[in-house]
């Protein structure tokens, strides 16, 4: 039987490229590559839909494989440039098909399958950009795209006659009506619905990687997962503060805290937690303070009760809520905005 190896995100057309595959008889492996700004598939809640529920429904395999830090240099510098944003989604293209292809010599497997779509991303799906990503990550006319190959050269497992080309489709562009057409055709009924599942992709998120980038070129893993949470404050190169939005993001910031860091909440009140990390934190314990308050219930008041948490032991501040000058002063953010819900 003839062996593929699929790049699978768990999203509607990677799932579409592999039962099109599938239904030819060709044994599928699917690879879900893993980096530090996708979907958190440890955390159900911070994916849209299961992206495993179609492998389960229609009995293909799903290998998981981290790209670690080859991916973080090729986000540094990325040697086709950024999207919009901190995206450097060639890059990360050619980047995944050389790991596929080091999976097939490993599994014997014949070729390739991806679910791109002609025209669908203006930075890397353009027909010129799919040939120059294949030319560079070494699998010319290895990866089949059977979403669109009727738009493309024919690949080698077509002319061996492993692929039936008359069963493979021409879809085009942005619109996914075609998709959702075929997905009703296989019974694929759950599905993400399209949408930017690489946080690089999204301004904020983008921006807040940039400024820590600056600061620090080299950053921990914690320091990446960080970015997905809370509101976030420089104090000074090495410190920041980061504050929870909800009581979920409280429960995942604490644990974060690591030795010499702070963790602030307000006493009596309902309040975020607020992690106060880096060599000169105990500098910035006030403003902290401060800060933690004017996103608790009691920012209303002129003074309030802090407890500072650090290793184990606690004390008590008492602090003013900061005002909307301090924290325009020290917020990482895009664009400034004005927080009416806290006035």
């Amino acid at each position: 039987m003839s062996k593929a190896i699929a790049l699978f995100s768990g999203g509607l057309d990677s799932t579409l490229a592999i039962l099109t595959v599938l239904r030819q008889g060709i044994d599928v492996t699917a690879v879900t590559f893993l980096t530090h700004f996708g979907c958190d598939i440890s955390d159900k809640s911070s994916c849209s839909k299961d992206p495993f529920s179609a492998a389960q429904k229609f009995g293909f395999q799903v290998k998981l494989c981290h790209l670690a830090d080859k991916f973080i240099e090729i986000v540094k510098n990325p040697k086709h440039g950024h999207g919009r944003n901190m995206n450097p989604c060639i890059d990360c293209r050619i980047l995944m098909l050389k790991e596929a292809k080091e999976l097939m010599g490993i599994t014997g497997a014949d070729f390739i399958v991806t679910g791109e779509v002609v025209g669908q991303r203006p930075m890397s799906q353009m027909r010129n950009t799919l040939y120059m990503i294949d030319k560079e990550a070494g699998v010319s006319g290895l990866v089949l795209r059977p979403l669109s190959a009727k738009l493309l050269g024919q690949t080698i497992p077509e002319t061996k006659g492993i692929v039936d080309r008359e069963r493979l489709y021409a879809f085009h562009g942005r619109s996914r009506k075609q998709q959702m057409a075929l997905a009703k055709e296989f019974g694929l009924t759950e599905y993400p619905m399209p949408a930017g599942g690489c946080l690089l992709t999204e301004p904020n998120y983008s921006y807040r990687l940039r400024e820590l980038l600056k600061h620090n070129p080299d950053p921990s893993l914690n320091d990446l997962h960080l970015l997905r949470l809370g509101r976030h404050f420089r104090m000074s190169s090495t410190c920041k503060v980061i504050v929870g939005r909800d009581e979920k993001e409280n429960d995942r910031i604490v644990p974060f805290a690591g030795e010499g860091d702070y963790l602030l909440s307000v006493e009596d009140f309902g309040s975020p937690v607020t992690l106060l990390a880096g060599r000169d934190a105990k500098d910035f314990i006030s403003i902290a303070g401060a800060v933690c308050a004017r996103y608790s219930d009691g920012k209303h008041l002129s003074e309030v009760t802090v407890t500072v948490f650090k290793n184990n032991h606690s004390y008590t501040l008492r602090v003013a809520p900061a005002d909307e000058s301090l924290l325009e002063t020290y917020r990482i953010e895009k664009q400034s905005r004005v927080f009416t819900a806290l006035l």
